[in-house]
């Protein structure tokens, strides 16, 4: 079994403070998939052992807030429940089970999004009896209600639940949903929904988009996108490829940095460096440069 989080990764992953936004970003090549994975176990298997530590001290508000129930409304645009599940297996996370418990919404934005319908963005989202949902439409009317039904429903689960949206590649659908969409319109409805939240975490490409044409009114949009929600961000981990090209002991880098709204953490963000190693069995090596 892979380990679950590095030590030095630990102070990031932990339960954010409330209304802060943690922004990931990744690149061909240095995909963010194996840090949500640990933000997933983070959040859902470990809050009964993880330290009070916050991003760079101690922080009596997060030591109470961890001791209160942990949900997480996922939603994801570039992969499957198959897939996020897989990944957090081998890290001891059944999301099968924190979803019967209620603990782990998941919501489909990739299967859904390609069906033909004349009341398209008017529909509601489908719904299984474990809560898993599915998104049918590329409108942020219809991604707004859509989640916001998902968070009541994990909050009348648990009444009092701390619960953490989790938006994976929302930059996808900004690129499937043409003139639909904005950049900003999307970044006004991710902030309606942090509204509603304990907190929220984030993936972009930092690359350009993923379905574009270069010089097209998409890549503005992105970009838009991208940056609003930097602005907005009390943290941004930004993994990268190493510069000098690819090193057998080394498969990226990872920077961490305050993001636009750093006055409002808890603690203040120290930037840092890190590299990591992503070995065969799916674990990770996260080390300071020189060790």
């Amino acid at each position: 079994m892979a380990s679950r989080t590095p030590p030095l990764l630990e102070p990031y992953l932990r339960l954010p403070h409330e209304t802060s936004l943690i922004l990931l970003s990744g690149v061909l090549g240095s995909s963010a998939n194996w840090l949500v994975h640990r933000f997933l176990s983070s959040l859902l298997a470990s809050q009964s052992s993880a330290s009070p530590d916050s991003f760079n001290g101690q922080d009596e508000t997060i030591e109470a807030d961890l001791q209160k129930h942990t949900s997480v409304v996922f939603v994801s645009f570039l992969r499957d429940y198959a897939f996020w599940k897989d990944g957090s297996k081998r890290l001891g996370l059944d999301l099968d089970l924190a979803s019967r418990k209620g603990s782990f919404i998941f919501v489909d934005g990739l299967t859904g999004l390609f069906t033909q319908s004349s009341d398209r963005g008017r529909r509601q989202s489908v719904a299984d009896s474990s809560g898993k949902r599915i998104l049918l439409a590329a409108t942020t009317d219809h991604l707004r209600r859509t989640l916001e039904d998902a968070v009541a429903h994990a909050q009348a689960l648990s009444p009092g639940t701390q619960t953490v949206l989790v938006i994976d590649q929302p930059d996808v659908l900004l690129a499937t949903a043409g003139d639909a969409m904005s950049g900003q319109g999307l970044r006004s409805t991710i902030s309606s929904l942090r509204e509603k939240v304990h907190s929220c975490v984030i993936t972009l490409s930092a690359d350009e988009p993923l379905i574009a044409v270069q010089g097209t009114l998409l890549e503005k949009e992105h970009a838009s996108l991208a940056l609003s929600l930097a602005h907005d961000a009390q943290l941004i981990m930004s993994l990268r490829i190493l510069e000098t090209g690819t090193a057998k002991d080394v498969s990226g880098v990872l920077r961490v940095t305050p993001g636009g709204d750093e006055e409002t953490a808890s603690t203040s963000v120290e930037d840092r460096e890190l590299l990591y190693f992503i070995r065969g069995d799916g674990s990770v090596h996260v080390f300071e440069r020189g060790q």
